[in-house]
């Protein structure tokens, strides 16, 4: 019998090879987590790692923030789990707060539990309402694993050797530093290159196209920021096709590119906005926004998406509770000066390092791209993960992109509650840990 849930076995990594299972890439961290707090992690070894990326980009506020878990321990003593057909006040009051900060006209919320599920809520509805099935991505994208938002990730995990949901399409990713249209000044020609993707999608599809799904900046991509007026572009291409357009704001919600939302930035409203991530602080809360005209339609047309969790009011006091305390204590605001004041100090390892090819991002959503020589701009997934390796060795984890042919990015997303003296310490064991691989490797100092 295991008597505590941190019961410590002699051997964590025996029991691990043998009881385990492994649900994708090997797991990174080469030590058992303890325990958590604001913005670092600590092991049972007792060493102290800054967590540069909010757990799985999720720990909005930092591990175990205090008034998380304060709202935890208020409604467990009083509600955890419902029946998906019972609602409460703390679901009621959650789909309220998201409808008051999403933009016009999204007014209905169905509050979930993962970025997969929703994203498949969001597809299922967009053909539900439509009647049509065919659904465009970007090629870079990353949505989920379940099976339609799956089929809408193209980044990896499509490899399984058998068919998926049928009717998915994709569209080149804008990615500024690897221009594939260019104009005459070398520079992406965006709006020839989603042209040319729509005639693409125009000539693949049989004439039953429901929706694009996208992210405001492709994070599992490598952190790529669409060009300024290229979302809008994106969904006059939707309008003209009779397709609904869904905005992933799994990782760009809630503040962390100095705005409620990422698309706020373009001024674009999507159709269907979804919500993950961000929003539970940590935990496991969704969310689906929709105009009042479309939840109708959908609903009319019989639209049905029952979990086990739907509503749940524990976690739906979380995510209130998170929303709260961005609002008091100004987090988009200071989302948006540390993002500022941390671009800059990753801007200067491009300027100092010979593998640093790029800077990008958007408040507390940056990136950094890892190459063999600027001159040249090849990817290195292996000095990639050299400095990956190295910065854990000094005490930060960095999460990089390692999918196939995508990787050599760098996804810093450290909590909105971060501390410029924690933005120092991390740029400080990065700028280290990138000269000491550098120096590895024989690149002039």
């Amino acid at each position: 019998m295991i008597e505590s849930p941190f019961e410590q076995h002699p051997d964590p990594w025996k029991d691990i090879e043998e009881h385990v299972g492994r649900y994708g890439a090997p797991y990174f961290v080469p030590e058992i987590i303890d325990h958590a707090e604001g913005s670092y992690v600590y092991t049972e070894s007792g060493r102290k790692i800054l967590d540069f990326t909010s757990g799985q980009m999720s720990s909005t506020l930092g591990h175990n923030n205090p008034s998380i878990v304060k709202t935890i321990r208020e409604t467990i003593g009083r509600l955890d789990h419902l029946y998906s057909g019972m609602l409460s006040r703390p679901s009621i009051n959650l789909c309220t707060r998201i409808a008051q900060v999403a933009p016009d006209p999204l007014n209905k919320v169905i509050p979930l539990t993962t970025g997969s599920e929703v994203n498949e809520a969001a597809i299922r509805m967009a053909k539900t309402v439509t009647g049509k099935f065919e659904i465009v991505s970007f090629s870079r994208s990353w949505h989920g694993l379940t099976e339609a938002s799956a089929g809408a990730t193209y980044s990896s995990a499509r490899k399984l050797g058998v068919p998926g949901a049928p009717g998915q399409l994709a569209i080149p990713t804008p990615y500024e530093y690897r221009p594939d249209f260019v104009d005459e000044q070398g520079r992406l020609d965006w709006r020839r290159q989603l042209d040319y993707g729509f005639a693409m999608v125009d000539a693949q599809s049989v004439g039953s196209l429901a929706a694009c799904i996208v992210e405001p900046i492709v994070s599992g991509g490598g952190i790529l920021v669409p060009p300024p007026g290229y979302l809008a572009a994106l969904k006059e291409k939707c309008r003209e096709r009779g397709m609904l357009l869904i905005f992933d704001e799994a990782q760009t919600g809630f503040g962390r590119t100095g705005h409620w939302f990422g698309c706020q930035h373009d001024g674009v409203v999507p159709d269907i906005l979804t919500l993950s991530k961000t929003l539970g602080g940590g935990l496991p809360l969704a969310a689906l926004v929709t105009t009042d005209e479309i939840e109708q339609k959908a609903h009319d047309n019989g639209f049905t998406f029952y979990t086990s969790h739907v509503n749940d009011p524990l976690v739906a006091a979380v995510g209130c509770e998170v929303m709260n305390v961005i609002e008091r204590d100004d987090l988009i605001q200071a989302a948006t000066d540390k993002g500022r004041y941390l671009h800059d100090g990753l801007w200067k390892l491009v300027e100092t390092h010979e593998v640093v090819g790029d800077a990008r991002g958007r408040g507390l959503l940056q990136g950094i791209e890892i190459v063999k020589d600027k001159q040249g701009k090849e990817r290195s997934e292996r000095i990639g993960d050299l400095i990956t390796k190295r910065c854990y060795e000094l005490g930060l984890h960095m999460n990089i992109v390692c999918l196939p042919g995508m990787g050599g990015v760098f996804r810093i997303a450290p909590p909105l509650t971060v501390s410029y003296e924690e933005l120092d310490s991390g740029l400080s064991i990065l700028d280290q840990a990138i000269g000491d691989v550098e120096k590895e490797l024989g690149y002039a100092a």
